[in-house]
């Protein structure tokens, strides 16, 4: 059976983008730890992010850091942490938190998040990465 990812990616369940191209997709997180919490996942479905193919492994990275620029400019935090898991589901993803101190980078501060509210969170990312010059950002 497809992951959730895949279902999300194939249009099968929804899901809130803020990136896609043809390798690589970043989605809202429908649990953030803070605003802005979003998840870059390969469109490959691939269990371990230490299988991931050396050449997708960079493109998923690349798309990673510019999505980052893009939590920079709209939540203005210290850092943008990232972390890959892999344990909540078994397709490839980073979680890419805006965060002011380490301690918000804490799983266990997630909380729910509606439609609405993820829908403008990733309105704002996507106008943020387009001005940046990035025609992936026009997917929503």
């Amino acid at each position: 059976m497809a992951s959730i990812f895949t279902q999300i990616i194939n249009g099968d369940l929804p899901g809130h983008f803020i990136w896609r191209d043809d390798q690589v997709v970043a989605i809202m997180t429908i649990a953030p730890i803070k605003p802005g919490h979003c998840l870059v996942i390969p469109v490959a479905e691939v269990n371990h992010w230490d299988d991931v193919p050396a050449e997708l492994a960079a493109h998923l990275m690349q798309v990673a850091q510019k999505v980052a620029k893009g939590l920079k400019a709209v939540y203005s935090p210290k850092r943008v942490g990232v972390m890959i898991a892999g344990l909540e589901v078994p397709h490839t993803h980073i979680h890419l938190v805006p965060v002011d101190a380490l301690t918000d980078f804490d799983f266990s501060l997630q909380k729910p998040a509606g439609g609405e509210e993820l829908a403008a969170e990733a309105q704002k990312i996507r106008a943020a990465l387009v001005e940046m010059g990035y025609p992936a950002a026009e997917c929503g």
